[in-house]
């Protein structure tokens, strides 16, 4: 992967690292030592290691350990699941679900407080949408959270209302938070236990690494880089653990001596993290010119311009990039405004994650800036046709447009944002590649002109999120001195045919030299 139909017979590692490739005889030949171990891949292929650039490697977990919505097709599934989870609970548990995408559904109404008291009156339930910007609980989960029709909006979330003003359930982005001290209480096992399940079901589809946003989430940054620590260098789940730093836990983590880059080969600290809107399934993805499908709104400013500015501001003071949420095209100049303003610091390269819609003067600003563009291809296959109704035809040419940027010279990083998609680099290579919706007997190909050759599609998760995270010197390719860190798959996606991406298997990953899963 240093270039494009680059092969080579042989890999010779020791320590960690790779020493030496090329022919096998004269690789063997060149050691300075005996091999210890010989690894016969017979006629599999093995990759420089495949890392996911943005997800959330202990809600992953959660949806291991959870009630797991994400592949319901009807209102209907869902509510058969939740009756089903109440059935097996004591009365009054609560019953905490992920995932649900009424997009997916043939008649795509969201879910209702109402309808899940008609089925479930006595158990508190409280269930995300699969993009995680938007929850519905049902009445009394709001009441034990002390949320009537008297509370009033936060600042960046929306606590959603019937004309009357009575509740439907739906809270979106920062009115989430509402319902955290009414949440069951997270307990360190549990938190060790969502990441340990993580881990190991990342190494299986090939993941090396990941960049990951878990710090503020449960309670406590300390207790939550902790777990990270306990199951990944001190039980030995091997992993390459990037952590973006969320601005609300950016005090802790500063108090306790953390710097940009420090921690360990296997968990260290990344950019601060900020969201600047929410997302288009709920419509809080921040519009320049509003929603086509809608007109009564623009979306969701999760922080005012100047607020952003600011956050942008003390990242620099503690020698950081930042990695920023922003889908709207109206967050996005937040954000560029933002970094012109303040700009990065020492080479650093702040990252705008997502950056789904765009137009060409955003465009022209971000080829000058010191940006990555961390993208989701799986948001295709997700997220067409109906965002065109939901942006506007007439504004779709530089939405979705990762060729386009690439060519333009603005450096890209492919990850998937799981659980919101689902994990697994094969399928963000996948749609990256044919942009068509993954699985379906439906081949329409949305945006032809914006698809990725296969090296440039698996580039970003090789190249591009090394390079994300500051680390292009030392892993992204298979070279001298560059981390041991391989994804091997049953066959070569270059000679095999592109829709075999979505049930290839990998045999085995292997991290700093060691292999951490074998296939059957």
């Amino acid at each position: 992967m240093q270039e494009e139909n680059q092969l080579v017979e042989a890999i010779l590692t020791y320590n960690g690292k790779v020493i030496d490739y090329g022919i096998e005889e004269e690789v063997t030949k060149r050691s300075k030592g005996p091999i210890e171990e010989k690894i016969d891949l017979k006629g599999q292929t093995l990759f420089p290691g495949f890392v996911d650039s943005h997800l959330h490697l202990i809600a992953v977990g959660e949806t291991l350990l959870r009630l797991n919505l994400s592949q319901m097709k009807s209102k209907a599934e869902v509510m058969q699941a939740v009756k089903l989870k109440a059935d097996s609970l004591p009365e009054g548990e609560w019953i905490l679900g992920d995932g649900w995408n009424e997009n997916e559904w043939a008649v795509p109404e969201v879910i209702t407080a109402t309808e899940i008291d008609e089925i479930v009156p006595n158990h508190p339930v409280f269930l995300k949408r699969i993009c995680r910007h938007a929850s519905v609980a049902n009445s009394l989960a709001l009441d034990i959270a002390k949320i009537d029709h008297q509370t009033p909006n936060p600042e960046g979330g929306i606590i959603d209302r019937r004309k009357d003003g009575s509740l439907t359930g739906l809270l979106k982005d920062q009115a989430q938070d509402f319902m955290i001290p009414a949440l069951p209480p997270i307990e360190d096992e549990y938190i060790q236990a969502s990441l340990r399940e993580a881990v190991k079901y990342a190494w299986s589809l090939g993941l090396t690494g990941g960049h990951t946003e878990d710090l503020s989430y449960y309670g406590d940054f300390t207790r939550t880089y902790r777990a990270f620590q306990k199951v990944i260098e001190e039980e030995g789940h091997y992993f390459r653990g990037h952590l973006l730093v969320h601005h609300q836990v950016i005090e802790d983590w500063h108090r306790q001596g953390h710097s940009f880059l420090s921690g360990s080969s296997y968990v260290e600290f990344g950019a601060m993290k900020i969201f600047a809107d929410g997302a288009l399934g709920g419509r809080t993805a921040l519009l320049k010119n509003g929603y086509a499908d809608d007109s009564s709104t623009k979306g969701v400013a999760v922080h005012s311009p100047k607020k952003l500015k600011q956050l942008v501001y003390k990242a620099r003071q503690y020698d950081m990039p930042i990695a920023v949420h922003t889908i709207g095209d109206l967050a996005f100049e937040y954000m560029l405004d933002a970094i012109e303003r303040y700009p990065s610091l020492n080479g650093q390269r702040d990252r705008l994650i997502h950056a789904q819609i765009l137009n060409e003067e955003l465009v022209k600003r971000a080829e000058k800036l010191s940006v990555v563009l961390d993208i989701q291809p799986q948001f295709v296959s997700s997220d067409f046709p109906w965002v065109v109704e939901r942006i506007g035809e007439d504004r779709m040419q530089w939405n979705y447009a990762w060729k386009s940027l690439l060519a333009r010279g603005i450096a890209c990083a492919g990850g998937s944002d799981a659980p919101i998609e689902p994990l697994g680099p094969l399928f963000g290579i996948h749609s990256a590649v044919t942009r068509t919706k993954s699985g379906s007997t439906d081949r329409t190909v949305f945006g032809e002109e914006e698809c990725l050759s296969l090296y440039d599609a698996i580039s970003l998760f090789t190249k591009g999120s090394a390079f994300a995270c500051h680390h292009e010197g030392n892993r992204g390719v298979i070279d001298k001195g560059y981390a041991a860190d391989f994804t091997i798959l049953e066959k070569d996606p270059f000679t095999s045919p592109i829709d075999d991406l979505l049930t290839m298997k990998v045999v085995r990953t292997v991290v700093d030299g060691k292999t951490v899963y074998e296939g059957d």
